[in-house]
């Protein structure tokens, strides 16, 4: 480990310049420090302290606390890099997507996949302690993770019902979809990741199919699965 070198971004050189230099070697080096944390965590475990993940990063945890803080500070680091990768998902998704159903699919797929590709980076950064229930320290401090993904789900909701006539009874709840449908594929994915592998386990294709099915028919059609008529 080379800490004197880790050491000497205490303090930024002086001139605008080098100043602008040195603040994009430090975004690269947080990049890079988020990216080797996530591999430590994957191979760790979510319960992996700062020192462990330190280590399995080549560096010391006092590197990790100048650039994140704590560990609530580098869980939410990870936490905005795992949502800007759904977000390069879901966009390259929606540019292809026949309808907003195919849409809606593409925003679930891509939450099951990134719970999927790493349950341990997963709990890791949603605070979600199998054993204990959800650490609602952590919980609290990356909200704005799901705030991110609700919101992105309210954007589709709102693309979808635009030109339809919506029954008054429903305009009003409209607003609580995107959090109850959140809920509803966070509760399921969770539970999902941590079922033990078998024949009964759905594959990630099925989650999908299924979640995709409760959530849609939920906005988009009545109790007889009648497309809602557009506004002419």
């Amino acid at each position: 480990m080379n800490n004197a070198l880790e050491d000497s971004s205490a303090a930024a050189p002086a001139g605008d310049g080098r100043a602008l230099r040195w603040e994009a070697h430090r975004a690269e080096r947080r990049r890079t420090l988020i990216k080797t944390a996530r591999r430590a965590v994957h191979s760790l475990g979510y319960a992996a302290s700062m020192e462990e993940i330190a280590a399995a990063s080549g560096t010391s945890k006092s590197v990790f606390y100048r650039y994140f803080g704590d560990k609530a500070g580098l869980q939410k680091a990870m936490g905005e890099m795992a949502v800007a990768r759904m977000q390069e998902k879901i966009l390259a998704a929606g540019r292809t997507a026949s309808s907003p159903r195919s849409g809606l699919r593409a925003m679930v797929s891509a939450y099951l996949q990134m719970a999927e590709t790493s349950p341990n980076v997963y709990l890791f950064v949603t605070g979600r302690l199998a054993e204990g229930g959800p650490d609602q320290q952590v919980d609290t401090t990356l909200s704005h993770f799901f705030e991110t993904i609700t919101s992105m789900m309210d954007s589709a909701m709102r693309h979808y019902l635009a030109g339809r006539e919506v029954p008054p009874e429903a305009s009003g709840t409209a607003q609580y979809w995107p959090t109850a449908a959140l809920g509803m594929i966070r509760a399921a994915g969770e539970r999902w990741i941590a079922a033990p592998p078998g024949e009964d386990k759905p594959t990630e294709e099925q989650m999908t199919e299924q979640l995709t099915v409760w959530l849609f028919d939920g906005i988009g059609y009545d109790q007889g699965h009648t497309p809602l008529p557009r506004i002419s």
